[in-house]
């Protein structure tokens, strides 16, 4: 019997495969399997991707690819804002990082491109 990872949405048990996708029957998470096996590098810890798929460090300077519109009626950020010294963490959105003219905010790694 093989073991099937977890959903890294949920942290369900229960996924199975359909093709070369994973599916979480709990919470209707969808992945592939290439994902699942980069998303953690050989030591176990988790590997964060830009939307090119280039790893991503703490401090480093990245790029917006699509604008962002902001929660509360903040505005909105442009597509080519850098955003300098990041700092990767876990959860719902993968960066942490201030942005000039709009303060301290959370954003996800697959809406910037490392510069």
């Amino acid at each position: 019997m093989s073991t099937l990872p977890a959903c890294p949405q949920c942290q369900s048990e229960f996924t199975y495969e359909d093709g070369n996708l994973y599916v979480c029957p709990e919470c209707a998470h969808e992945w592939s399997a290439q994902a699942s096996a980069d998303s953690t590098a050989d030591d176990g810890k988790k590997v964060w991707r830009d939307a090119s798929g280039n790893i991503l460090q703490d401090g480093d300077t990245v790029s917006i690819i699509k604008d962002l519109k902001l929660k509360g009626g903040g505005g909105v950020v442009k597509i080519g804002t850098k955003v300098k010294n990041i700092r990767l963490v876990e959860g719902d959105h993968d960066i942490d990082c201030k942005i000039d003219g709009f303060g301290a905010m959370g954003l996800k790694s697959e809406f910037v491109k490392k510069v």
